[in-house]
């Protein structure tokens, strides 16, 4: 028999390579990277985000421009409306101006009123006019004036106070008496003068001089 060779060598098999690592691993680490992450960035939003005032109510942000709080003293530079003066007993009374308009002496209370009582043919009241409608102007808002025609008609009222140029004045048509009875006026020329609080304080006749310096104290 012949000598047994060499054993055969076995067929050459290529090392297997290796198996490529399962995506599942990735996969759950990308996933929960992702969540930390979610949740990091939610947790910043929620700690950033400005918390509620509660220390004002909702109605100061709608309360309008210089609204105050009740009670609140008011905003420096503004003051609190005067309340309406009371009408002393000397002025609530009601009458017809010459040129027809309607008058009431309520509108006068809180200030000094001068009543000035005449009559369309007297000297002594012509000569006083002439003040009158000097000075009347000057303190319309302070102390008024206001004439009381009597002891006449109204023409001859009227026709008088367009010569004396007593237009810019209130003027008041007592033909009746009523207002000269009220007052206890019994003549021509006389001044009736009120204080604030509708007192008479002098009745009787003044002199242009003494019913400027008379009016001009009341005015202080």
């Amino acid at each position: 028999m012949p000598a047994p060779g060499p054993a055969a060598r076995p067929a050459h098999r290529p090392y297997p390579s290796p198996r490529p690592e399962p995506r599942r691993g990735a996969a759950v680490r990308a996933t929960a990277w992702l969540v930390a992450a979610l949740v990091s960035v939610t947790s910043c939003a929620v700690s950033e985000a400005p918390t509620a005032r509660t220390d004002h109510p909702a109605a100061a942000a709608t309360a309008p421009p210089g609204a105050t709080a009740a009670g609140a003293a008011p905003p420096p530079g503004t003051s609190t409306p005067a309340a309406p003066a009371t009408v002393p007993q000397a002025l609530r009374f009601t009458g017809t101006t010459l040129d027809g308009g309607s008058f009431s002496a309520a509108g006068l209370a809180g200030r000094p009123v001068v009543l000035w009582f005449w009559a369309p043919w007297c000297a002594t009241c012509a000569s006083q006019a002439w003040t009158v409608a000097e000075i009347a102007p000057k303190y319309r808002d302070t102390v008024p004036i206001v004439g009381v025609a009597g002891l006449g008609e109204r023409p001859a009222m009227k026709d008088f106070v367009t010569e004396f140029d007593l237009a810019g004045t209130t003027q008041l048509d007592d033909h009746a008496g009523e207002l000269w009875r009220r007052f206890k006026v019994v003549e021509q020329s006389t001044f009736v003068v009120l204080d604030r609080d509708g007192r008479v304080v002098h009745r009787g006749f003044l002199d242009g001089e003494a019913l400027t310096r008379r009016v001009a104290e009341l005015a202080g």
